[in-house]
């Protein structure tokens, strides 16, 4: 602050000043016309880095600049008082001032934020960022039932009140202002379709070949394989391009396209964060012959981390899809607390088809799954990890990665949605592997993976750690689970689960 000394010296410098200058010719237009102080905000953010992406920050004006702090903002900010005064020469006299209208102070907004879980997910994913050398990376953790969002970190990361010099492409929320193709992740709702269509059951064996020629292209899987024959289960569990891509033909374009948008894809996810992206999908009738069968594995559309993590809670929530919200409710000056309306929910898919993809999704992380490490022993943890390119709009082509696992736990009966997401850029496919769930770099050889951030997370929600585990006598076939024994080991989930 500046004293009244400060301010007097201030006031005697000018008019020296004013009194050397214009002696000068042409002085006069040079004259200061006086000192004025300039009244400017600071909000205190106390947990620094901590959901900076989520709350946002205030300009010098004291208007919410982005985050929430923006899109609140006229909530959070109040009305200002008035009040009428006599002066004489500028200086207020005592005893005559009168308010004419009183202050309003501004409202509070209560998030569904989990400080705890917050940190837990900022650290884990400030951790595989770093060790991966990528773009970024986001972590959104989710309660299917209601849609709150427990955790929403994104790194790299900005402290809110100290945004100076800082690129402004940090105050982005990569989570819902950055779209990408999901690749596998995307096969979930292939198959969630074509079983709730009654094309196709877990059990149903398919034959797997490592190649398939469809229009122009010749789509393959990641790995060289013979012919193989799969459940369906074992295609997800591998993550067969060409299985998903023979179960996206069982549908139409038209039934395809439509679960697409049920699911929530090229719409906005109506968080109540800004700058929502909807992501892309093109309209059926401009598909070529392969937007197909790209589609059916995941690729030709795009859609936000927030949006993948969505369409996992609606399997999660028996087929319901929840409308996910990072707001809780709202004090008003006065300290009354009104919490938010209900979240708008709208079925999908049934809840049998629901409870077989979450079965089926288990097998992802076993031994012979895509993601091993995402296994908690003794609990049942089902989800799908994802590789895909990643289009660059300044090349018009594919350029880097975007590697993905989204799980939930416990799997019989989820109480939260994890989704981890990272952009790595300009490094070769070789570097990746997200087998184990994490993404890491081969040669540090650090990971943070779904395991170990799951496990954290169930630290600061109780109610995880607690869940009834999996049925001893599932323990082993858990373990011992191979490609050929996809079948038996439905059929003993499903035996488990009545």
């Amino acid at each position: 602050p500046v004293t009244i000394d400060v301010w007097r010296k201030l006031e005697s410098a000018i008019e020296r000043y004013n009194s050397t200058v214009t002696e000068e010719k042409n002085g006069f237009v040079k004259r200061l016309a006086g000192f004025f102080a300039e009244r400017i905000y600071i909000r205190e953010y106390p947990e620094g880095e901590l959901g900076a992406a989520v709350v946002g920050f205030i300009n010098r004006a004291g208007s919410g600049a982005a985050g929430l702090e923006y899109s609140m903002n006229s909530t959070l900010t109040g009305v200002n008082g008035e009040y009428t005064y006599a002066n004489a020469a500028g200086t207020i006299i005592p005893g005559t001032q009168k308010i004419t209208s009183e202050a309003i102070r501004g409202n509070t907004i209560r998030l569904t934020i989990d400080r705890d879980v917050q940190w837990v997910a900022q650290e884990a994913i400030r951790t595989v960022v770093k060790s991966s050398r990528a773009l970024s990376g986001t972590v959104v953790v989710m309660n299917p039932k209601t849609g709150e969002i427990l955790a929403h970190a994104s790194y790299p990361s900005f402290e809110p009140g100290n945004t100076k010099g800082v690129d402004p492409y940090r105050w982005k929320n990569p989570s819902v202002q950055e779209v990408y193709e999901p690749g596998s992740t995307g096969k979930i709702i292939t198959i969630a379709s074509a079983i709730e269509e009654g094309k196709i059951a877990p059990e149903t064996v398919m034959t797997i070949p490592y190649k398939l020629k469809r229009s122009n292209k010749v789509f393959h899987d990641h790995e060289p394989h013979p012919v193989q024959k799969l459940t369906l289960a074992g295609a997800l569990a591998v993550s067969s391009n060409t299985g998903a891509i023979k179960v996206g033909e069982m549908l139409s374009n038209d039934k395809l396209h439509s679960y697409l948008k049920k699911f929530g894809i090229a719409e906005k996810p109506g968080s109540g964060l800004p700058g929502e992206e909807t992501g892309k999908l093109l309209d059926v009738s401009d598909w070529s012959g392969t937007t197909a069968p790209t589609v059916a594995f995941g690729q030709g559309y795009s859609l936000t981390a927030l949006q993948a993590t969505s369409v996992f809670a609606t399997i999660a929530n028996d087929g319901v899809r929840v409308t996910p919200t990072v707001i809780a409710g709202i004090s008003d000056a006065a300290g009354r607390y009104t919490p938010a309306n209900k979240q708008k929910s709208v079925r999908v898919i049934s809840a049998d088809t629901a409870q077989k993809m979450r079965l089926m999704m288990e097998s992802v992380v076993s031994a012979s799954g895509t993601a091993p490490a995402a296994a908690i022993p003794g609990y049942r943890v089902a989800g799908k990890t994802g590789t895909a390119q990643r289009h660059n709009d300044s090349c018009g082509c594919y350029r880097g990665y975007t590697a993905s696992f989204i799980g939930f736990a416990p799997a019989d009966k989820p109480e939260f949605v994890v989704s981890v997401t990272i952009e790595v850029v300009e490094v070769q496919e070789k570097f990746l592997d997200i087998k184990q769930s994490g993404i890491w770099n081969l040669g540090t050889g650090e990971t943070k993976s779904f395991l170990d951030i799951a496990i954290e997370i169930g630290q600061a929600i109780p109610s995880v750690v607690s869940h009834v585990p999996m049925p001893k006598e599932l323990q082993a076939s858990y373990q011992e689970y191979t490609c050929a024994d996809l079948t038996l080991l439905n059929k003993a989930l499903y035996e488990s689960n009545g």
